[in-house]
């Protein structure tokens, strides 16, 4: 008797209807200092993904996420291994900035947490690099600080998590391990490479069935 068919994939989310909403949202009170909502900048349709944690200033006035000294250093270390923003997506934890760049709180990471979820419904990556200790244990769920979860990879679905450091801290410079966290970072967006590199192909997206009815906005507003 011949096994059971996998299960069908859960159909991807409006994408486009989310990020209406999350630009237009007010579901915690950091919505009330930004300048704008910071949404994902590069290919949300790429199989890389990058987690960062929140926007900062220059995050905030422009609109999307890595574009001051950190995003820099980002793009130099993408070139080293072939890649840049066009190839990979980018996006945030939080989708708007702290006040004073301060840590994210609980209820705020909550409060965008669909918004989140929906990006990696959409998108389904085979590789999730995660940059600091939100993203990581964000995507991991264990409380791990980011100096031992890196060097190591998880498992999200079918994705595989390489947590590194984020590119600010490695622009403040010391060691961990006997590392520079600029080297730390490039070692495992190698690692990414190669995952990527060494992966089957992936089967193509499927469009919508024109037969099956659309969603209604109530439908996608279930999301949150």
């Amino acid at each position: 008797m011949p096994p059971p068919p996998p299960p069908e994939a859960p159909p991807r989310p409006d994408i486009t209807e989310i990020e209406r909403q999350a630009l237009s949202c007010t579901r915690c009170p950091l919505s009330q200092g930004r300048t704008q909502v910071v949404w994902a900048d590069g290919n949300l349709d790429s199989d890389i993904l990058f987690i960062g944690e929140a926007p900062g200033f220059h995050e905030d006035k422009q609109g999307k996420p890595f574009v001051g000294a950190a995003g820099q250093l980002l793009d130099k270390l993408l070139g080293e291994v072939g890649l840049d923003r066009t190839q990979v997506a980018i996006v945030n934890v939080l989708k708007c900035r702290p006040p004073g760049n301060r840590d994210p709180q609980p209820n705020e990471i909550e409060s965008c947490r669909p918004f989140l979820e929906a990006q990696l419904d959409h998108m389904r990556p085979r590789v999730i690099i995660t940059l600091g200790n939100f993203a990581t244990r964000f995507m991991i769920e264990q409380p791990i600080g980011i100096t031992k979860a890196r060097g190591q990879k998880f498992k999200f679905r079918d994705a595989c998590v390489i947590p590194t450091f984020h590119p600010a801290a490695a622009l403040r410079g010391g060691r961990f391990g006997g590392m520079s966290p600029i080297d730390a970072i490039r070692q495992d967006l190698q690692l990414a490479r190669r995952v990527i590199d060494e992966a089957p192909p992936k089967p193509e997206k499927s469009e919508p069935d024109p037969t099956e009815p659309e969603e209604t906005e109530s439908e996608q507003l279930g999301l949150f």
